[in-house]
C-alpha cells in the first residue's frame, strides 16, 4: 500500500502514511516570501477596528511592519510579518 502511494503522488509530496491522509507537503503550499497580509475595514468604526488588531499583532510579533490608511469610512491594513509562518499562526489565532 504505501509503495502505491509514493509512486501515485508528485515530486513535491512525501507522504508515506496510509492512515494519515495529507495529500501535500506543508512546504509546498507555503511559500517562505508570503508574509504580507492586507486587511480591509469599513464602517464608523473602521479605524478602531484595525488600530485593534494591529496591536494584536505588534503584541504577539514585534518585527512586524504596519501601515494603515483612511479614506472615510474605509480602512486599509497592511501587515508585513517577519516570516511566514507569523502571518499563518496570525490568522489562524484571529479567524482570519
Amino acid at each position: 500500500m504505501i509503495k502505491q502511494i509514493k509512486q501515485q503522488q508528485s515530486s513535491n509530496v512525501n507522504d508515506s502514511c496510509a492512515d494519515c491522509g495529507s495529500f501535500v507537503d506543508i512546504g509546498a503550499v507555503v511559500e517562505a516570501d508570503d508574509t504580507l497580509l492586507q486587511l480591509s475595514f469599513s464602517g464608523a468604526d473602521a479605524s478602531t477596528k484595525a488600530n485593534a488588531l494591529e496591536q494584536i499583532a505588534l503584541q504577539r510579533f514585534p518585527e512586524t511592519r504596519t501601515e494603515m490608511s483612511q479614506q472615510g469610512n474605509q480602512c486599509q491594513l497592511t501587515m508585513n510579518f517577519a516570516f511566514s509562518v507569523e502571518k499563518m499562526i496570525f490568522q489562524l489565532e484571529n479567524s482570519l
